[in-house]
């Protein structure tokens, strides 16, 4: 075949079919589609989004007719989805998010906020680094605004993927998969103790020595959590778990309250519990010097201002380390995460 007919076969207008096709593609309907995804309910759903069961069956069988797939499987207890409703559901959710992204920047703009980025960061990085950067960040920019959430490192990796943020930061043992990766920051995670405690008089420590005494453990899905249980395994013990907790404030007034030992990055131990009458003592192991990781879709496609917080950030700290975007993913990847 003619390399001219290739060309012109790829960059063809779409056909009237395909157009008549694309404009049943309504907001309303990918929107009803994610609340049935979600409730994995059609009467749940439509209770959610304040309309009849009916229509909501209806829009979601239409859509299933004018595209000729199967997007659910009806089950006695509810829908699951197919793969043809699992790609519409990623699709979905970027293209609400996108909108959603429209309708805030515009009003921005209309009070005179002259640009948005949206973050993701896991909680080492909110708490350790990101106000004093993002603060000098504002000084510097009056007339931004971040929007900032807080997710578990896997989660800001899936995060960036999906569109929900344009920039995350996340420890640098979660896959970055497809992404662009540049370091950030680093820091070292410490024992927290009661001064009473047996291993309280120690200079340091490595993590088998705080094994056969009770732990508190963050959040399951936090990078901290998994490595001290990967750890845990490695050394052929089980950890021993009384509770697991959602941030370090939590981790030290456990602590504090006789229930455990917690591991928590030395920098947040100053911010939060400090003032506890706690020990903290350095974890001697190497993989308690951790990396924190900028992750980014394409660097090439940002906006504007988000390049502006992208390049900052990478310069926050001026201690010569390298970006990690030339080094393989999983050679970075030490556990689990």
């Amino acid at each position: 075949m003619p390399l001219a007919s290739l060309v012109s076969d790829t960059q063809r207008s779409p056909t009237p079919a395909e157009t008549a096709l694309t404009r049943r593609v309504d907001l309303t309907t990918l929107r009803l589609f994610v609340a049935v995804c979600d409730e994995q309910n059609l009467t749940r759903a439509a209770q959610r989004e304040g309309i009849a069961a009916s229509a909501v069956s209806k829009r979601m069988n239409d859509f299933e007719l004018a595209f000729g797939v199967t997007l659910f499987k009806r089950l006695a207890k509810g829908m699951a989805l197919t793969p043809a409703g699992e790609a519409l559901l990623h699709h979905a959710r970027v293209t609400l998010l996108n909108v959603e992204k429209i309708a805030v920047e515009l009003s921005e703009y209309s009070h005179g906020v002259r640009g948005h980025v949206r973050m993701l960061a896991n909680l080492s990085a909110i708490v350790q680094y990101l106000p004093e950067d993002l603060s000098a960040f504002f000084g510097a920019h009056e007339l931004l605004r971040v929007d900032l959430q807080e997710r578990p490192s896997g989660q800001v990796v899936r995060g960036i993927e999906e569109g929900a943020a344009e920039i995350g930061i996340c420890s640098v043992e979660a896959d970055s998969r497809a992404l662009e990766a540049f370091h950030y920051r680093y820091d070292n995670l410490v024992v927290v103790m009661r001064p009473d405690h047996p291993l309280a008089g120690r200079a340091s420590l490595l993590f088998t020595e705080t094994l056969d005494f009770d732990h508190i453990g963050l959040h399951t899905a936090s990078s901290i959590y998994l490595r001290s249980q990967y750890a845990a395994t490695q050394a052929g013990k089980t950890m021993r778990l009384r509770i697991n907790v959602p941030g370090f404030d939590a981790v030290c007034r456990m602590v504090q309250a006789n229930m455990g030992l917690g591991l928590i990055p030395d920098r947040a131990f100053e911010v939060v519990g400090a003032g506890m009458g706690l020990r903290a003592i350095p974890l001697r192991d190497a993989w308690g010097r951790r990396e924190l990781k900028i992750v980014v879709r394409d660097t090439a496609h940002l906006s504007a201002t988000s390049r502006l917080m992208l390049d900052y950030l990478r310069a926050a700290e001026t201690d010569g380390a390298k970006p990690l975007s030339s080094m393989p993913a999983k050679s970075r990847t030490a556990c689990p995460s």
